[in-house]
């Protein structure tokens, strides 16, 4: 009796302990790197964040971006940044359903720890007015 409970609780355990592999691996946020040419560009993004080029910025990973660079004397460039599954989140989502079962991939597809930001970095040239 005390080697069958110990083998469920061992289970158990494994199981809690598997859930979530994406998040603890790749995390929930991002590094979004923004370059233009010329630098010293601003930067927008849709979710109010600002900078100047070259720059970076923390976002989720699930999230869906309007990346917008301009400088006096050029056209304003205005990127689309799509999150998108990752080829590693898919691999972290697969470990998820074979070890960590349904609690573990629920998590990692919840809060887009298996997702990616497409383009990153973001590259923009710059055309004079």
């Amino acid at each position: 009796m005390l080697k069958q409970l110990l083998s469920i609780t061992t289970l158990v355990l494994l199981s809690i302990a598997f859930t979530g592999c994406a998040t603890i691996t790749r995390g929930t946020e991002e590094a979004l790197v923004v370059e233009s040419d010329p630098a010293g560009a601003d930067v927008k993004l849709s979710n109010g964040m600002v900078g100047k080029t070259p720059t970076s910025f923390m976002v989720k990973r699930k999230t869906n971006l309007v990346v917008t660079v301009s400088k006096a004397g050029y056209q304003t460039a205005t990127i689309n940044v799509n999150s998108q599954i990752a080829q590693s989140g898919g691999a972290a989502m697969a470990g998820n359903i074979i070890f960590g079962g349904v609690i573990g991939a629920a998590v990692d597809s919840s809060n887009g720890a298996t997702r990616e930001l497409k383009p990153n970095p973001v590259k923009v040239k710059l055309n004079r007015l």
